[in-house]
């Protein structure tokens, strides 16, 4: 399973449901992680809001697409990501 820091306003509109994409830039290192994606492939991803392993955490089942992100959810604007599309909130842990 993937553990991905995220920023604290994007970790709270997640969890309310308000944001259903996360991103990531396009480089090697999730390059290895996203080898094989779109949608016949799910992944179980942990959002966690900071690096300790006491942070707030999102778990949840994501697609990951290669497209461009909304700007209203961090995204700039015509920038090419790995987009985390959430499909489902499994647990959240404060």
């Amino acid at each position: 399973m993937l553990t991905l820091p995220i920023k604290k306003k994007w970790f709270d509109m997640i969890k309310s449901g308000e944001k259903l994409e996360e991103y990531r830039e396009i480089k090697p290192y999730y390059d290895s992680r996203f080898k094989d994606i779109g949608p016949e492939w799910m992944y179980h991803i942990i959002l966690r809001n900071g690096y300790s392993k006491n942070s707030p955490a999102i778990k949840c089942n994501c697609i990951v697409y290669k497209r461009c992100g909304n700007p209203e959810w961090g995204a700039e604007k015509d920038k090419l990501y790995y987009v985390l599309k959430i499909l489902s909130v499994e647990e959240v842990k404060n």
